[in-house]
């Protein structure tokens, strides 16, 4: 009998030792063989000591998520990779879904993410939430606040983890393509607190702008300095 298959799950962190603290304990639930890789872009709290204390390997990369995720992804173990943020919170039963997902050999040439849900209780978030889903079923965009899954091997002959600071979710699924991206049918529960601190409709169209000038072409210092 085939062993069944690995999981490295890859989470970026800068200055993230709350939510780290929160979000990795989850992962101890799993009834699947995994690997754990946080890799940081230059903390100045205690992220690094967080992920060691959780029996997480610890990896550095300068320059924003994309150099981030794609040391994060050289480093992995895995025949999967799972690529989470840290402010993340997983649904309950998410092992199952990842399971289901990366045992069926028809799951291969494909990635997966969960459905995008923010902790927050008010209409504003709700009506975010449809947004997002309308964007993921139109156009195949989700973003990288609802977690991506994909074999490495997959992963590797679409070139990696685009080495972009910002966007770099945006070029990947657009590599990946919309009919070969999977919504699973459960929530990944993440942080509202940019949209409570700027404003649901402000860090709306912060993201907006951002995306429409990366399908501009214009350059990623720029889309930096507008989402910060």
């Amino acid at each position: 009998m085939a062993s069944p298959p690995t999981l490295s799950v890859i989470i970026p962190t800068r200055n993230a030792a709350l939510p780290l603290a929160q979000l990795l304990p989850q992962l101890t639930t799993a009834r699947l063989d995994l690997d754990v890789i946080v890799s940081d872009g230059g903390s100045q709290d205690d992220s690094v000591e967080i992920a060691a204390r959780h029996q997480a390997r610890v990896t550095q990369a300068e320059g924003g998520r994309g150099p981030q995720l794609r040391a994060g992804q050289d480093l992995a173990f895995g025949d999967w990779l799972f690529f989470l943020h840290a402010d993340s919170t997983l649904p309950r039963g998410w092992d199952a879904y990842i399971l289901a997902f990366i045992t069926d050999p028809a799951r291969w040439n494909q990635a997966a993410y969960f459905q995008f849900q923010l902790d927050s209780d008010s209409a504003s978030a709700r009506r975010l939430e449809r947004m997002v889903a309308w964007r993921c079923r139109t156009f195949g965009l989700p973003y990288g606040d609802q977690g991506l899954l994909i074999s490495k091997e997959f992963l590797a002959r679409l070139g990696g983890i685009p080495d972009l600071a910002l966007m770099e979710d945006v070029a990947l699924v657009r590599k990946i393509g919309k009919a070969r991206l999977v919504a699973l049918d459960a929530p990944l529960l993440t942080a509202a607190d940019k949209f409570q601190r700027d404003g649901y409709l402000w860090r709306s169209a912060k993201n907006l702008t951002c995306l429409f000038l990366y399908f501009c072409g214009a350059p990623n210092r720029l889309l930096r300095w507008i989402y910060r």
